[in-house]
């Protein structure tokens, strides 16, 4: 069977396999992916290179598929490379199944997990930056998507840094079947429109009939010979190609065929076509950066330190010791501290500018290919990326995020740079850690345990200088807790984290002149929260105070309440945080509005005591 021959019949297989698989399902996308089995086609009998017996191979090309919903596809040509098996495609969409609805990790050789639309090709770019800058290696990225997606400004944000990087080993292909869930696209078949949008973002834009084999083995042969640049190649293409019913059909979306049999054999039949996929060049060895060695930053008990300076000291400092360690910020790096590392290790600093979404798909991209990945910016704008965050999640991705300038207390800069969902935000995340330091010495620590630690770790930075209490030799862990002052008979505990630590020590220190002992309990880490310490305060005193510089919902005060909610004993706590939305003031004046203050802890302790005082007598 000549080439071309072979690949129109490989095409016409992965749509019956779509066909076949949603079919059994019950549901899926098989109409988005007969759309672009013509372009998968070609590009695995032809230009891919990876080797799915050896799938984590580091020389292996990558296939993204940012339109996730064609995963009938994607798991179709899993099948025609040998990856798998009919009894595995059979199970698709089951309990159990590594096949799951939207693709994700749990099958390799897939590296992310797809399906929000818009996050593909901005994590294909982090894949790529590391291939081109930091692996160093002739690897290609090849990315999937939907014209629907192309809505999305994620996609723009990838547009821009992927010409920006130079990212000539990145090819974008564009399945341009018109026709979304409800409606067409704003844009349908205007293949030129699209073009010169790339083009004027810098790319190199290609046009083809995404059905005609030839024109795609040429289009991804000029992507393959293009430097300097990445390539996009937008595909006309039909919705439900090579089924009556269902081509370039409104409705169709998303939903097993009527009649699969019928359009089986309207296809043609079942094959059982099989494709010996090329092998990537291992000629060349990855790229290793050197090292000079060192150790952490520490501060001397009684130092003035801001932690987010403490965080650019210590992740430089990290660099000095692991090659793999590279930094990523929004371009707020003189304000992160991020630019100590950019000083330090500047082949290494990947600057984002004011691309959130973009800097974690990149973050994303580059923890695939086994860099350590550090990406910081201001805390309140973490929020703008945060679906990339929840499918890093899914992705079973290990991310290191730090956000800056969390809280009221920044001061004049008013609402909108104030941090104060993020906890809450960040602890909803499946197997987050969300950490608080209220100090220099336990920022470096946990800087340190963040790169060690699988899953995503989010650290929140100060703006405003607190008083280092940790001596430098004591453990700090993600877990954690550090009793701040205490005695055998304390009347009630004030927990603490960030900030607030200090207004805690101030509060306990006047409530000791007025014969009142409290104990500081200083909850760092908020997720996983020390319960154990939470509990033995809970035991010993039966009042406590959270206090913190973030809304009550979802923060220290719910993450105290989570841990005491099995206790035998009932515990009287009061939670402090941010309840009005704050304006700007000084530091001193809005943490007193709020009444996260000395002052106002040293009320709430009072009025908590005299209450318990009363039901007892």
């Amino acid at each position: 069977m000549a080439d071309n021959d072979f690949r129109r019949e490989l095409g016409q297989q992965l749509r019956v396999d779509s066909v076949r698989m949603s079919a059994r399902a019950g549901s899926g996308h098989p109409t988005s992916s007969m759309s672009a089995a013509d372009l998968m086609a070609v590009l695995l009998a032809g230009h891919l290179r990876l080797d799915y017996s050896r799938p984590h191979d580091q020389h292996n090309d990558h296939l993204v598929f940012s339109k996730g919903h064609a995963s009938p596809l994607y798991y179709a040509m899993l099948k025609a490379a040998g990856a798998i098996t009919e009894d595995e495609l059979a199970s698709y969409r089951q309990l159990g199944s590594r096949l799951e609805g939207h693709p994700t990790p749990r099958i390799p050789p897939t590296d992310v997990a797809t399906g929000s639309l818009g996050q593909g090709l901005p994590i294909g770019v982090g894949l790529a930056y590391a291939g081109k800058h930091l692996d160093r290696l002739p690897y290609r990225v090849w990315v999937l998507c939907g014209d629907s997606e192309m809505a999305e400004g994620s996609m723009w944000e990838a547009f821009e840094h992927a010409a920006h990087f130079g990212l000539d080993n990145l090819t974008a292909i564009v399945d341009v079947n018109r026709l979304g869930q409800t409606t067409e696209t704003m844009v349908g078949w205007d293949l030129d429109t699209y073009a010169a949008r790339a083009r004027a973002f810098g790319w190199h834009a290609i046009t083809v009939d995404g059905h005609d084999v030839d024109a795609i083995d040429a289009a991804y042969a000029a992507a393959e010979a293009t430097t300097g640049m990445p390539t996009a190649v937008f595909a006309k293409t039909l919705k439900g190609k090579g089924v009556r019913a269902v081509e370039d059909l409104p409705g169709k979306h998303g939903k097993p065929l009527d009649d699969p049999e019928a359009a089986i054999a309207e296809l043609g039949g079942r094959r059982d076509l099989t494709v010996a996929v090329a092998r990537p060049d291992r000629s060349v060895q990855p790229h290793v950066f050197s090292t000079e060695g060192g150790t952490l930053p520490s501060w001397p008990v009684g130092e003035q330190v801001a932690t987010r300076l403490a965080y650019g000291e210590a992740l430089a400092a990290l660099g000095s010791i692991r090659p793999d360690v590279v930094a990523l910020d929004g371009e707020v790096s003189n304000s992160t501290h991020s630019d100590l590392f950019a000083q330090a290790h500047p082949e290494r600093y990947v600057e984002m500018y004011i691309a959130e979404q973009q800097m974690i798909a990149t973050a994303v991209g580059l923890q695939a290919r086994d860099w350590t990945a550090f990406a910081s910016t201001f805390a309140a704008f973490l929020s703008r990326a945060y679906d990339f965050i929840r499918m890093a999640a899914i992705s079973r991705a290990d991310l290191r995020l730090a956000g800056s300038h969390a809280g009221v207390s920044i001061g004049p800069d008013g609402p909108s740079q104030m941090a104060l969902e993020d906890m809450a935000a960040l602890r909803a995340v499946h197997g987050s850690a969300v950490l608080h330091p209220s100090d220099a010495n336990q920022t470096a620590r946990l800087v340190a345990e963040m790169a060690q630690r699988p899953g995503i770790s989010y650290l929140r930075t100060l703006r405003g200088k607190t008083t280092v209490r940790t001596g430098p030799e004591e453990d700090v862990v993600i877990g954690g807790s550090r009793v701040v002052r205490s005695t055998e008979d304390d009347h009630v505990t004030l927990v603490a984290c960030g900030i607030t630590v200090d207004e805690a020590v101030r509060a306990a220190e006047s409530l000791a002149a007025e014969g009142v002992r409290a104990r500081v309990l200083d909850c760092y880490s908020v997720k996983p929260i020390d319960a154990a310490a939470v509990r033995k305060a809970a035991e010993d005193t039966h009042a406590l105070i959270t206090v913190e510089d973030h809304w009550a919902e979802g923060g220290l005060g719910d993450a105290v309440l989570e841990a005491l909610a099995e206790s035998a004993e009932p515990t009287a706590v009061r939670k402090l945080a941010v309840r009005h939305m704050p304006t700007s003031g000084t530091p001193e004046e809005l943490l007193g509005a709020e009444g996260i203050d000395a002052a106002g802890i040293v009320e709430v302790a009072h009025e908590l005591l005299a209450r318990r005082l009363s039901v007892t007598s």
